[in-house]
């Protein structure tokens, strides 16, 4: 799927400005779904706009700049319908932790442990985090099966650290315990 898609997506369950989208797109819970910057957004809202599959109005704000508003039109969701029947792409998942991991034995214990700690700590909060989703969107039927997906997830990536972190930290590069001693 694409910014344009992913714009539909969010606009289908209710107005949003370009901010929003991004936010929803990147730390929301449409962040899980496709990546979508800024350079992406934008450009695909006018395309949509043009194509007269959403529509925006201006608002004006006290004290702050106006912001436009984008709304789904008929045809936008009809769009969007649409775009569901196509051939989904394959899923893509990216972890500068994953690219640490891969080298770790170029790097010492004491490194390793904190980027493998940090990184399981992090994974638990998002845990928590998508725990709380469940929760407050959990009484659609839709929401709660992609969320308790995304639970499951992380659960075995938190699970396989918690069981198999010393054996990344044991293919870390060993420190030396005396420089001086070396030399």
């Amino acid at each position: 799927m694409n910014a344009k898609t992913l714009c539909l997506s969010i606009l289908y369950e209710g107005e949003a400005t370009g901010y929003e989208i991004r936010r929803m797109s990147v730390e929301g819970e449409c962040s899980y779904f496709v990546e979508a910057s800024f350079g992406s957004i934008y450009p695909a809202l006018t395309r949509l706009e043009d194509d007269k599959l959403v529509t925006s109005r201006v608002e004006q704000q006290s004290g702050k700049p106006a912001k436009k508003i984008y709304s789904i039109t008929e045809a936008g969701r009809r769009a969007f319908v649409s775009e569901l029947y196509e051939p989904l792409g394959e899923d893509v998942f990216r972890s500068p932790f994953l690219l640490f991991a891969r080298y770790v034995h170029l790097l010492p214990v004491e490194l390793v442990e904190k980027r493998g700690h940090d990184y399981l700590e992090q994974a638990r909060a998002k845990k928590k985090q998508i725990e709380d989703a469940l929760a407050e969107h959990g009484s659609n039927a839709a929401d709660a099966w992609v969320i308790r997906f995304g639970l499951a997830t992380l659960g075995v990536a938190v699970g396989y650290l918690e069981t198999h972190m010393n054996e990344l930290v044991g293919l870390s590069r060993p420190e030396r315990v005396n420089k001086d001693a070396a030399e």
